[in-house]
Formats: structure tokens, sequence, C-alpha cells
């Protein structure tokens, strides 16, 4: 049976930006080889006016402009039906913080709708109207969603069936384990007066495993005290 091809939807004022980096690497090989399917559609094809307006002042005054619920309504519908399964998500900085668990999510279905807001932000009613998902790749403020949605596509496909190489290696990444990944090291054996640690060229896989815990803890309780404590929650509640 063939695996079901993940659909990707986006919709966006500027659809010269895909697939970007998404059509070169591992990603850029599976949409070649059809692990999944990439579908721009451009906003302004779906504004009604000859010059395809798809943004109007702020009601109740404010700074720059508003992208309008019609024009953008027009768009989701066109790419995604009602009773799709496929998610709808906005990328937003006022969104849901993008994880490695709803990365995992996403990638087990058959795809998503994504939107790239631009200007102050998308009309509040077409958020609840066509029930999308806001999402956020960080704390800080971007010119549009076009990368937030770049790198959320890339964090998923690679994540695809038939797309790594090592399917083992997704395994050892940073956040699988509820930690950051342990560092890595590879030949010249000497570097800069700078040696790999001998446990790791000591052959003895339990030492070795063991060495790779321990240097990620540490790494996660000095980088990410937030990350260290949910961790410890977690091995207490396993442990009770």
């Amino acid at each position: 049976m063939t695996a079901q091809c993940f659909k990707a939807s986006v919709l966006t004022l500027y659809p010269e930006m895909f697939p970007g980096p998404l059509g070169l690497s591992l990603a850029g090989k599976a949409l070649g080889k059809g692990i999944w399917s990439l579908d721009v559609q451009d906003i302004r094809d779906s504004a009604s006016d000859k010059h395809r307006t798809v943004d109007d002042t702020p009601a109740g005054g404010g700074p720059g402009m508003v992208m309008r619920p019609d024009v953008l309504a027009k768009a989701i519908d066109r790419a995604s039906p009602p009773g799709e399964a496929r998610p709808r998500l906005l990328m937003s900085p006022r969104g849901e913080r993008l994880t490695q668990t709803f990365v995992k999510d996403l990638a087990a279905g058959p795809g998503a709708v994504i939107v790239c807001g631009r200007f102050e932000g998308v009309d509040e009613r077409v958020i609840a109207a066509r029930g999308l998902k806001e999402v956020s790749i960080g704390d800080f403020v971007l010119s549009g969603g076009e990368p937030a949605a770049l790198a959320l596509l890339d964090a998923v496909i690679r994540l695809l069936p038939g797309v790594m190489g090592d399917e083992g290696s997704a395994h050892e990444e940073s956040f699988e384990q509820g930690l950051l990944e342990h560092p890595h090291y590879t030949r010249p054996k000497s570097f800069e007066g700078q040696d790999i640690p001998e446990v790791l060229l000591s052959g003895d896989h339990k030492a070795i495993e063991r060495f790779k815990r321990q240097a990620a803890e540490e790494l996660t309780r000095r980088r990410r005290p937030d990350l260290w404590a949910a961790y410890e929650q977690a091995a207490k509640r396993r442990k009770d």
C-alpha cells in the first residue's frame, strides 16, 4: 500500500517565496518523489476589485493595515473545502508555540493549510469563522508568516517516512526525550588542542550511551531550565 502524501497548501501574498529552501536538500528530494506536495495560492487572486485589494485600515484606528476577512475567507475556501481533515494554521506571533510534539502530530496527519499573515494582522472574525489555529515559532515578530511557514514545513517534512536516510536519527535529536541533544564529534581526533572524549572511541556502547545521556542532561540544565524542570518532573512521575 502506498503511503499517503502529505499535502501542504500555503496561502500567501508572496507565492514566489515557495518552495524556496523546501525545494532543496531532503525536503526538495522528498517533493520530487511525491512524499509530500505543495500547493501555493496567491491570496490576491481572491480579491474582487481591479486593484486586488487584500487589506484595509484597522477598525478603531491604529497604525498599519489589516487583512480583510472576506478576501482571506474566499482564499481559504478555495484551498480547503468544508469538512476537510487537514488543520488550518495561521502563522502568528501570538499563537501557540511550535514544539516538536506539535510537529510530530502534524507529520502523522494528511497535511495542513497554512495561512501567512501580513501587515498588522488578520481580521479576528475570519480566524474564528474558518477555525484557524494560530501557531508561533518564537517570541519575536517577522515581516510576514512566510519564513515561519517555511520553518514549520521543514520541521514536519523531515519526519515523513522515507525522507531521512537514517530513520533512527530522529530519535536522538533535541526535544525527543525532553532534553537538548548531546554534543557531537568527528575526525580528526584532535582539533586545536581539543580531543574527542575517550569514551566515544572506547567501543563500550553502554558507556557511550551513558556519556551522551549525561551530556544532554547537563546541556539542558544549563541552557534550558524550563525544559530541565519539566524533564525532572516527568522523571519523578515515572519513579512514583
